[in-house]
């Protein structure tokens, strides 16, 4: 079951493909505009200044490299684009790519929005730190320091009366052969204004897992034959089963109502290797999984018909 069910997240594969889902994003899934766009964008260290008398030497050439870098890094301008209530931000330095969204229906909800953009500063914070880092160590290594990247989409899966259930796609680079994707999920309860995660309404995650995993498995199986072109033998590399709640766990409907589709997001290496990207199961809520919920959240769920 591909991607289109629970909307369009094209895989990114590169800090370069990163941007064009941004640009999609933007144009078609939240249809925001330009808003802000700065001539220059603030330097996040000044340049030392020498005091009146004192020679450049004396500050040191390493004092100089770094405030050259520094500049350097804040020469590229930040895009953000908003309308209404979404946000997309989009950063292009020497140093790194970061690119991060969210919808309006997201950023309708303050508390939600709060969270999204806490996120979006911490996810930022620790790419420039770390793409400083190994930059810093690529030149003392004579080695050449290859542009960190950063990129999450956030959409929405589902938005039902009681619940807003969201996924996103993350794509890294920090050097290496290739970048890493990966998935993420969150749900903003309504009636309690409350953030959490998928595997919150249920009772444990053994619980669920026992719910689903015969299914998840035939059906991972059936994705993996296609693909190796032939049957998935368990003694094999990437042959066993996994277990479907150590990955991404998405909430969707049909219906518009209640949750009846759990969705299985599974990143490269979890089932397979590199080269056959990422996997997603979908299977209607029966009744296991029914059983397995938490009382109180039965019913934002029905079987699927």
């Amino acid at each position: 079951m591909g991607m289109g069910t629970w909307g369009e997240r094209p895989a990114l594969q590169g800090a370069s493909a990163a941007k064009r889902i941004l640009a999609l994003t933007l144009c078609a899934g939240f249809g925001l505009v330009l808003s802000a766009c700065s001539g220059g964008a603030e330097q996040e260290a000044q340049q030392a200044v020498p005091s009146e008398g004192a020679s450049a030497a004396a500050m040191g050439a390493a004092t100089l490299d770094a405030s050259a870098a520094d500049a350097t890094e804040a020469a590229s301008p930040e895009l953000e684009f908003s309308q209404n209530a979404g946000r997309a931000v989009d950063v292009s330095t020497d140093l790194y790519e970061f690119q991060y969204a969210y919808p309006d229906a997201a950023g309708a909800i303050a508390p939600l929005k709060a969270e999204l953009d806490a996120r979006l500063d911490k996810a930022r914070k620790g790419l420039a730190e770390g793409a400083r880092e190994e930059r810093k160590a690529a030149k003392e290594g004579g080695y050449p320091y290859r542009t960190y990247s950063y990129g999450e989409t956030w959409k929405v899966v589902t938005d039902l009366p009681g619940w807003l259930s969201l996924s996103s796609e993350i794509y890294t680079y920090t050097g290496g052969a290739h970048g890493m994707s990966g998935f993420n999920a969150l749900l903003w309860d309504r009636k309690a204004e409350a953030l959490r995660k998928p595997l919150d309404l249920f009772a444990s995650p053994q619980a669920l897992s026992s719910a689903l995993r015969e299914r998840f498995c035939k059906a991972l199986d059936r994705e993996r034959a296609e693909r190796r072109g032939g049957p998935v033998k368990p003694d094999d590399m990437f042959g066993d089963c996994i277990d479907p709640v150590e990955q991404t766990v998405l909430l969707g409907s049909s219906n518009g109502a209640t949750f009846d589709r759990i969705g299985i997001e599974v990143g490269p290496y979890a089932a397979g290797p590199y080269a056959e990207g990422s996997y997603e199961v979908t299977l209607p809520v029966d009744g296991a999984v029914m059983r397995a919920l938490k009382p109180q959240y039965r019913g934002s769920f029905s079987p699927s018909s």
